[in-house]
């Protein structure tokens, strides 16, 4: 990626995990769409280190589409990672990102670009219904409950998968490097002009979820304490609370004592001591969270690390070599 202006195009972007069954209509589909935009166009498929043979499928399918490119990571680094790495990749001035499970269908996209030409440098496609399991959709209010604190609530409400944005956005988030990628906030440290269009939602057309509720609260933790300071301010109000809380109990004994010469035994003063510690350790907790990830930080660990790569030409409509060449990042 440099600094020059990008060329006029649309760059598609799709992370995929463990999608094989799923390539072929998925790149069926999209070339339908996108020769039908009239602009020059790719396809970024980023192989999240798949394990039911997902990367050899898109060099198989790479070697008779000019147009798509892929690129294989060293091992499973997430989804928003994955994303990352196809953005900075991402050869044209607009960019559009999809899931590969086809729950966002390729044919919406023109409504993306048609919003986001009005002026805006990111446009989301807000679902008209969500076709998920129950247990699916708890995880998502959770992780949008923590957008929310991260974000903003206007933000957060209107994030989804299916997003077309102007790929200069990626300059202003260039030089990160942290295995904690949440590509919605790294948006928001470019632009504020950002729109939103409704979309179709349609089932998952293979295989299951791997977002467990578990990797969700995880995620949802991640994002909370890696682009938030909220968790510090809290455990500084209940430091506060607590502290006044104390004032009251010493007020309360002193009261006890001089009205009646004594105060209460071991369970007052066992409660007492167990809020007090329980709001310590809450503290220490919080800021346990923030110095592990200014250690890895430290550490410069990269989000990503490229593998294999199908390297393409821009498609000009005359078939190009294919190549597997190792890279690295």
């Amino acid at each position: 990626m440099s600094g020059a202006a990008e060329p006029a195009g649309v760059s598609v972007v799709i992370p995929v995990f463990n999608s094989v069954a799923g390539i072929p209509a998925l790149l069926e589909r999209l070339e339908s769409v996108l020769r039908g935009l009239g602009q020059p166009f790719e396809v970024v498929l980023v192989d999240d280190c798949s394990e039911d043979g997902s990367w050899e499928a898109i060099v198989r399918s790479a070697e008779v589409r000019p147009w798509l490119r892929g690129l294989h990571l060293m091992r499973n680094y997430g989804q928003h990672n994955a994303l990352l790495c196809g953005i900075r990749a991402a050869r044209y001035a607009t960019c559009v990102t999809l899931d590969d499970d086809l729950q966002n269908p390729p044919e919406e996209i023109p409504k993306l670009l048609a919003r986001l030409a009005q002026g805006y440098d990111l446009v989301y496609g807000v679902p008209v219904s969500v076709r998920h399991a129950r247990g699916h959709r708890l995880a998502s209010a959770m992780l949008k409950l923590a957008l929310a604190l991260a974000l903003g609530a206007k933000t957060a409400r209107n994030v989804s998968p299916q997003r077309a944005f102007r790929t200069r956005l990626r300059r202003a988030f260039a030089d990160v490097r942290t295995p904690w990628v949440i590509v919605d906030i790294l948006f928001t440290w470019a632009t504020t002009h950002i729109a939103t269009v409704a979309v179709q939602h349609d089932r998952r057309a293979h295989g299951r979820t791997t977002y467990t509720f578990r990797r969700r609260f995880v995620q949802a933790l991640d994002l909370v304490t890696g682009f938030s300071t909220l968790p510090l301010k809290i455990a500084s109000v209940v430091g506060f609370v607590f502290t006044l809380f104390g004032l009251g109990v010493l007020a309360y004994v002193i009261g006890i004592y001089f009205l009646y010469g004594g105060v209460p035994g071991f369970p007052f003063l066992a409660s007492t001591i167990a809020i007090f510690s329980g709001a310590q350790l809450f503290a220490l907790g919080v800021l346990g969270e923030y110095l592990a990830r200014m250690f890895q930080r430290i550490m410069d660990r990269p989000p990503y690390t490229v593998g294999e790569t199908t390297e393409r030409q821009p498609d000009t409509g005359t078939p190009q070599p294919n190549t597997r060449t190792p890279a690295a990042r």
